[in-house]
């Protein structure tokens, strides 16, 4: 229906109509207008898998759902850095959305995995805004080729699970800009997303619900977003002002308390009806973008989407650890330990929870093998040493060639509603690690978990994978690893620290009562473990394969460029073993002459590509202004310094293989307001402002000061690179101090009057 249209019906309905369109009928479903002929549409819990409802609805996966397909969480699709892959797994989802007559499925989420212990980092996708709003936009552009719509999600700031719906996020222009809002950017204005839906917590004092800022000037006025903006189940806290605001659609419903507030405040002159009206605009236009485009033939194969869900997951599994143990012969005797293996652990908690239609345990890919055991080895419901479990485990792993442990965080560690505590994996886990690997030195561990644990038995074993949360099919397609049927090919989207103390948000994280500030700034992840050049146990972007990549002729398409033009660099990839193999090729971008605060490198780019064994082929990356800006708060903008900037290639962010430098020059001048409180440095670094340096010189001590050389007491106290050290923090009004009074306070003023004139 075209806007003109749906203005015409708009016009047609009573206030009380227009505002009962503003809230959910029920759990999952907007209102309709039957004497309007106003349809009703379904929302559903995602992002990866169709949480419908069916009966009775709750937003925390309490309630049961139909038999859907969970495809891997986040945190593993995530890992894939394969922008095509989860596009794939997008117009799967869109299908089934279409086949169970949803009209929006709640997703993707992309807030910033600022604290390992953030209960909810299973449904994240990384540390870093670039991976999180490219994966993000992949998944929207597949859901919403199908005509159905997604809700990019928490929008803003919404970080931790502790005191969520009533904590203050205390984040300063910069960091917003670089990290939390450039999480959703440009997945917003490249894949231009349905709906948009609002987190519970204040951002810097101000409800997300209400914040004009974020959900009108930025959103709207600057991304251009046209959607609507939903609550987040529950967020609305001051329903006139979150419609003021630019908060369309409350959730769920309000039993119609709400919408007469609504109509209050019209009738009060409090706020325009013209808010209603653009509102229900809104609404209506994503309610019959999906009405009028509805496939009545689409089918939801459950067995075909997982299998789907199978490929997906076969690319959200990192190899950390290999030392010639992996892959797995068929052949040899092999013992499966660990609950996980038979009932892996696949999924987060929460509202995102899946009620799966079956799940394929690793133990199920290779129960038909006769030559491969299991032991239980742990219980995951409470967090005690079973002896007896234990010492069954090490008895099966004194006859096996190896031994493969399936550990990981049971879900009473790791939901929607709370934070993690510490970052270890449970206690009886370790303990059987430690007694397995003492006994077996052919140990592998598989890792089922949605965020970094800390591995104390790191140098003990010979293999480490981790699985994430990768969806009802992991158990398939962690043999397919363990085997060799696939060459692993993820990469981690988040740094594993040594130790929870290492996390840069550690001394302010989860806050005090309900504020938490945000005090390590830009400086989250691998931002702050590179530029601080600590050890980490992962670093960010690491993962191995079972073949080796080689790089090479690494060339820009210029080595000049200003703000406004754009480079590309090329790079040569090729496969140096012997199967085939994916690399994530990674492009960093360093600011050699940066004048403000900035991490040693930034993620800017990444591609996957395929290779056979000797093939090669040339990656191409394309670089704007973006690439080389930082926030500036003093033009509320984008900017680049003039300067040197560094192109990086790398396998992880601590693993660069080669580089090249360009020279970036700025088209903008910043504003500068000179003052007598400007210092002489400051001055000496304006070309237009140098000449006046002389005249402010002029009989001060400290520029007439020429140590004579000598082993006296006085010409080591001050010798010329002091003196200049000195000169260059001086403020000008300091040469009235050191000076011999030729110089007044009234020509310093006449002279920074002069200057700030040449800046107008």
């Amino acid at each position: 229906m075209s806007s003109e249209k749906i203005r015409e019906l708009i016009s047609k309905m009573t206030l009380e109509e227009k505002a009962s369109l503003c809230s959910g009928a029920d759990f999952w479903h907007t209102k309709a207008v039957e004497r309007l002929g106003v349809p009703a549409v379904m929302v559903s819990d995602g992002p990866h898998g169709l949480r419908k409802q069916a009966e009775e609805g709750d937003h925390l996966g309490i309630n049961d759902s139909i038999k859907a397909v969970c495809f891997p969480a986040g945190c593993g699709t995530a890992a894939s850095f394969n922008r095509e892959l989860i596009c794939e797994m997008g117009e799967t989802l869109g299908n089934e959305c279409q086949a169970e007559g949803v009209s929006v499925i709640l997703g993707p989420a992309v807030n910033i995995k600022r604290s390992p212990l953030c209960g909810r980092n299973f449904e994240y996708y990384s540390e870093d805004p670039y991976v999180a709003t490219e994966m993000a936009g992949a998944l929207i552009k597949g859901v919403q080729s199908k005509n159905v719509g997604t809700s990019i999600k928490h929008f803003l700031a919404n970080n931790q699970e502790t005191r969520r719906m009533s904590s203050s996020s205390e984040v300063d222009e910069r960091t917003l800009r670089e990290i939390y809002l450039a999480a959703f950017e440009g997945a917003v204005i490249n894949e231009k997303p349905w709906t948009v839906m609002c987190s519970y917590n204040k951002i810097n004092g101000v409800y997300a619900a209400e914040n004009e800022t974020y959900l009108t000037k930025v959103l709207r006025e600057e991304w251009g977003f046209e959607g609507y903006v939903m609550s987040d189940w529950g967020a609305v806290n001051a329903r006139v002002r979150d419609l003021a605001a630019g908060l369309d659609l409350e959730m769920p419903s309000s039993l119609g308390i709400n919408d007469r507030l609504i109509v209050e405040a019209v009738k009060h002159n409090i706020i325009e009806e013209s808010i209603v009206d653009r509102a229900c605009e809104r609404i209506l236009n994503i309610v019959y973008r999906y009405v009028e485009n509805r496939d009545t033939k689409a089918v939801f194969n459950r067995e075909k989407d997982h299998e789907k869900a199978r490929k997906i997951a076969q690319e959200t599994i990192v190899l950390l650890k290999n030392d010639q143990v992996l892959p797995l012969n068929e052949k040899d005797d092999i013992v499966f330990i660990g609950k996980y293996a038979k009932e892996p652990r696949y999924q987060g908690g929460g509202s995102s929870h899946i009620n799966s239609f079956k799940v394929t345990s690793a133990w199920d890919a290779v129960s038909d093998k006769p030559n491969v055991t299991f032991a239980q080895g742990f219980i995951d419901y409470k967090d005690e040493i079973d002896e007896n479990l234990i010492e069954e485990a090490v008895a099966a792993a004194k006859k096996a060639k190896t031994a493969v442990i399936f550990a990981g965080l049971p879900d009473a560690f790791e939901s929607e509603g709370f934070d993690r505590s510490h970052m270890r994996l449970p206690n009886c886990q370790n303990e059987l690690i430690n007694r397995i690997a003492k006994v077996q030195p052919n140990t592998v561990v598989v890792l089922h978990n949605g965020s970094p644990v800390e591995m104390p038995w790191v140098n003990e074993v010979k293999g480490i994978i981790e699985a994430y949360l990768s969806g009802q099919a992991v158990g398939g397609a962690c043999v397919d690893i363990l085997f060799g049927k696939v060459n692993p090919s993820a990469k981690l989207p988040e740094t594993f620290p040594l130790k929870l103390e290492d996390n840069p948000s550690y001394l302010f994280y989860p806050g005090e009562k309900d504020k938490v500030e945000y005090r390590e700034g830009v400086f989250v992840g691998y931002r702050y473990y590179d530029k601080k050049k600590m050890d980490v146990l992962y670093p960010f972007g690491y993962g191995l394969s079972y073949t080796t990549f080689a790089y090479s002729n690494l060339t820009v398409s210029k080595e000049k460029l200003t703000d406004k033009e754009k480079v590309r660099v090329f790079v040569d990839v090729t496969n140096t073993g012997t199967v085939i193999g994916k690399e994530v090729v990674q492009l960093y971008v360093s600011d050699l002459e940066s004048t403000v605060i900035r991490p040693e490198k930034e993620l800017k780019e990444f591609a996957k590509v395929e290779l056979k064994p000797g093939e090669t082929k040339t990656v191409v990356f394309e670089l704007g202004m973006r690439a080389f800006a930082y926030w500036n708060t003093g033009i509320h903008d984008w900017h680049v310094e003039t300067g040197d900037f560094r192109i990086m290639i790398g396998k992880s962010s601590r693993d660069i293989v080669c580089s090249t430098d360009i020279r970036v020059e700025s088209t903008i001048k910043l504003p500068f307001v000179y003052t007598t409180d400007t210092t002489i440095g400051d001055l000496m670094e304006d070309p237009k402002a140098k000449k006046y340096i002389d005249d402010l010189m002029k009989g001060s001590v400290l520029f007439s000061a020429e140590p004579e050389e000598s082993n006296s007491s006085a010409s080591e106290a001050l010798s010329q690179d002091m003196l200049m050290a000195m000169m260059k923090y001086l403020p000008i009004r300091g040469v009235i101090s050191f000076g011999d009074g030729s110089v007044t306070m009234e020509d310093l003023q006449k002279i920074v009057d002069e200057l700030n004139k040449k800046e107008q």
